[in-house]
């Protein structure tokens, strides 16, 4: 239902953004005191005056003494960092009533299916990395999608264009979120399905506040959603949802009650696979390639080890292949330890060009040899060794690139989410999520109320290469959920949704806070670049112009505009207090929880 009765936009409708991101985010910054082109180094950080209020989530408020909600907070029991703020509180009541951090993550995603379905859900997949602190050990729960098992490297050798394919059935890859989530929950969390699904349940039937970014999204993808889509982003007078409505979502409502009574079985099986599968069948070009109900029936996740580099006097963990991120992330954070990135202002051409250059090379590693590792052999080891990152780090020089302008190109686009859970015992949950472009395919199972992933598009149009198309196959993934450890424990979390321009978001973030001593809202807001293996530099307001002119006399292609490179979640664990930060380039919050306000966790 809508706020009132003012004549809106209706589905055929819609028309431009009437938000700017951008202007949101600068105007954070300038009211934080961390002004574009001169950040404030020193100054207070931001605390929770910068604050969403919630009003979904029944008996959480911001004003509750035991949680602190901001951008960038502290607490010492308790710490979530979310793009949403309804999430963020759903998973602070999960802490307060003793909940651990996969708990709350479990309860986060289940959420953010209803309130931020454009980014994420049941009817995509992910990475999970938990840090288990009874046994002292990160482990990788993988719920990559999948191929059919029939599926051949042919899948998308067709005339058809990108913009074409990512709304086939050959772009949808069996779901693998539900699975996911009921793994964690069953090998490490500590309360009741029910318990962590009922909110999304609730908020799904009885409704939420739309924000500014679900608004845009559903105003700019109409013309991929089908009927059932736009019947659910539009209220009962057929007008789209705007910022501020209410909305509710009873089909998906009844879908998670599915889930709540048969766990996985209710989503993989039984009626609700037979519509996944049917709706994947009606957009197929060749059915006979595509995910029915028997891949449904099949589906499982892997528990991986993470990829691991020590870097500085930390070690980096994140999740392994099929998603190159954090393997990509640790040989860029290497190289630049190599190039003695430090030494360089935090806004100079000179940090940018190192960062630049790094990136062209590992990034042309990714190109050549990753892939998923169950079907191809991965060097993983040797492209993580110091004498080969060494090696690529020796020819970058300043005063001219080693890529020749005619490499330069577009990337690949693409949409995800990413968030950070840390408990009082010491569970950390770094997780990435995805339906890969924003509202995935635009496709939603009718009568279930969740959009299906695009997610089989990340593999390679062309059949011969790592990441070529097959059966059973999970496409190249470049989500980059990471943990920082000392001494064996997560002393940082980060990650980003933002396809390939999430390793760009992840790295420059870790880096801020470890090579230039940012504090945590800092590093994420601390403006950045972003490019690959074809070039193209992509940069945030606040990048100096002087340092944009010098990486083009340099021999770079400069875009001409700024860019939003990322939305970075992250917590910081030190000194017994937990720090978590939020970018601002969305509505995102993070949500500390103290047992006893005050202590400052002096128990």
């Amino acid at each position: 239902m809508s706020r009132d009765d003012t004549p809106r936009r209706t589905a055929g409708q819609a028309g431009e953004r009437t938000t700017s991101s951008g202007l949101r985010r600068r105007a954070f910054l300038s009211s934080a005191g961390v002004a574009a082109g001169a950040l404030a180094f020193g100054t207070p950080t931001v605390t929770a005056d910068d604050y969403q209020p919630v009003t979904d989530v029944p008996g959480f408020s911001c004003d509750d003494p035991q949680f602190t909600c901001g951008r960038e907070v502290t607490a010492a029991d308790g710490m979530v960092s979310t793009v949403d703020p309804i999430a963020s509180g759903v998973a602070a009541q999960i802490l307060r009533e003793g909940g651990n951090a996969i708990d709350a993550a479990v309860a986060i995603q289940y959420v953010l299916t209803v309130t931020q379905p454009h980014g994420s859900g049941i009817g995509g997949g992910g990475f999970m990395v938990v840090y288990d602190a009874d046994s002292d050990t990160v482990e990788c729960v993988n719920s990559r999608e999948r191929a059919s098992q029939t599926a051949s490297p042919e899948l998308y050798r067709h005339d058809g264009e990108y913009d074409q394919d990512i709304e086939t059935g050959e772009a949808m890859g069996t779901p693998g979120t539900v699975k996911g989530l009921e793994t964690a929950r069953e090998r490490y969390g500590s309360c009741s399905r029910q318990r962590l699904i009922d909110p999304a349940i609730r908020l799904a039937r009885d409704g939420f506040t739309v924000d500014w970014f679900l608004a845009e999204e559903i105003a700019e993808n109409t013309d991929k959603f089908n009927d059932a889509a736009i019947e659910t982003y539009s209220d009962d007078r057929g007008n789209l949802y705007e910022e501020g409505d209410t909305m509710t979502n009873p089909d998906l409502a009844d879908t998670l009650e599915c889930i709540r009574r048969r766990g996985a079985d209710g989503f993989y099986e039984g009626a609700v696979a037979a519509d996944i599968a049917a709706t994947i069948r009606e957009y197929a070009r060749d059915p006979d390639q595509v995910v029915d109900e028997d891949d449904l029936s099949t589906y499982d996740v892997t528990i991986d080890d993470p990829v691991r580099k020590e870097w500085r006097d930390v070690e980096l963990v994140g999740q392994p292949m099929p998603s190159s991120g954090p393997t990509v992330v640790a040989m860029v954070l290497r190289m630049l330890e190599f190039l003695d990135i430090e030494e360089y202002d935090v806004r100079s051409a000179e940090k940018y060009h190192l960062i630049a250059e790094s990136i062209y090379s590992a990034w042309a590693d990714r190109m050549e040899y990753m892939g998923d590792d169950e079907f191809v052999d991965v060097p993983v080891d040797a492209l993580l060794s110091d004498d080969y990152l060494q090696s690529r780090a020796d020819p970058i020089e300043f005063g001219g690139t080693v890529f020749p302008d005619d490499e330069m190109g577009p990337g690949q686009p693409g949409e995800t989410t990413h968030f950070s859970v840390i408990d009082k015992w010491g569970n950390a949950v770094s997780y990435t999520s995805t339906i890969e472009q924003f509202m995935g395919s635009g496709k939603m199972v009718p009568g279930r109320g969740f959009l299906l992933n695009n997610e089989l598009t990340d593999f390679d149009a062309e059949p011969g290469g790592p990441n070529e198309p097959d059966a059973w196959k999970r496409p190249l993934s470049s989500m980059s959920p990471m943990m920082v450890l000392r001494d064996g424990r997560p002393e940082f979390t980060a990650g980003s949704p933002g396809g390939w321009a999430i390793v760009s978001a992840t790295f420059q973030t870790i880096l801020h806070r470890y090579a230039y001593g940012l504090s945590p809202l800092e590093s994420i807001t601390e403006p950045s670049i972003y490019t690959h293996h074809m070039g193209g530099i992509e940069w945030d307001e606040g990048v100096p112009q002087e340092a944009r002119d010098t990486l083009a006399d340099w021999g770079h292609e400069v875009d001409d505009e700024p860019s939003e490179i990322g939305n970075v979640q992250v917590i910081a664990s030190e000194d017994g207090l937990l720090t978590g930060a939020a970018d601002p380039n969305r509505d995102g919050q993070a949500v500390g929880f103290d047992r006893e306000p005050g202590t400052n966790g002096d128990d």
